[in-house]
């Protein structure tokens, strides 16, 4: 029989390329599959990962998933089709909030920032989400607007 440790070491060493979050998705996975209990995943999980380790509930959350039988370690709801669905909607009135765009498409908002900080790029100033680094066209339609805003508001 294998020890945990000979576990531990084995799905980190797996593991190297992968996230973190993903890395204990997987090492949850794994215990599942090697027949150990929700309680022995979460001390294996802790021994691996110490304060990087995921909450308690979330382990037994994902442990219930793969025990019903899910295979797939990715999140849900960050595919291609809702970053795509959320950068249409952020063009589509950049005014809008996370938690709008959370409500249309059905996801949590706080995978909703995710996908606008880390998959699109963007960072909030004032009301609204920008790209964090302008193109040099883009600079200077912003300098002729606001030199019309400025001429407009001498008048």
């Amino acid at each position: 029989m294998v020890c945990e440790y000979e576990i531990v070491l084995q799905v980190k060493i797996f593991c190297l390329v992968i996230g973190v979050m993903e890395e204990q998705r997987l090492a949850i996975k794994f215990c599942v599959n090697a027949g150990k209990i929700a309680v022995e995943t979460i001390e294996l999980i802790n021994k691996a990962y110490g304060s990087a380790a995921m909450s308690r509930a979330n382990v037994y959350r994902r442990y219930a998933r793969f025990r019903d039988g899910r295979d797939d370690v990715k999140d849900d709801a960050r595919t291609d089709e809702n970053v795509e669905s959320v950068r249409r909607l952020l063009t589509e009135d950049r005014l809008t909030t996370l938690q709008v765009i959370a409500d249309r498409l059905n996801i949590g908002k706080k995978t909703v920032r995710r996908i606008v900080t880390e998959d699109l790029g963007k960072r909030k100033i004032c009301a609204r989400f920008v790209p964090h680094a302008l193109t040099t066209e883009q600079k200077q339609e912003r300098v002729v607007y606001w030199q019309h805003r400025l001429l407009m508001g001498q008048n």
